[in-house]
């Protein structure tokens, strides 16, 4: 690939994952206001979880790149992984 072929197509991949970033964001005040006004619903927090992972994600393919390393979940979110709903609620 030629230099300037290259510098194109970085400047799109960045723009690309900004506009994502802003509408992950976006998605989360969503996602967010319906679990609190919904009564704190597991779903609405369950999906603001699974877009805070990917706007972390984003993040890093932003800062560099993707080392395939995965991080450790923060022991605040694992209560919200979607297995642990849905056997919660294969259990009632």
């Amino acid at each position: 690939m030629n230099e300037k072929l290259s510098e194109v197509v970085v400047s799109d991949r960045a723009r690309w994952l900004a506009e994502l970033a802003v509408a992950i964001e976006q998605a989360q005040k969503v996602a967010w206001r319906l679990g609190v006004t919904e009564g704190q619903d597991p779903e609405a927090l369950d999906l603001y979880a699974q877009l805070e992972s990917a706007r972390e994600e984003i993040e890093v393919l932003r800062c560099g790149g993707w080392s395939g390393e995965q991080q450790p979940l923060d022991p605040f979110w694992i209560k919200f992984l979607p297995w642990r709903t849905m056997l919660a609620d294969a259990a009632d």
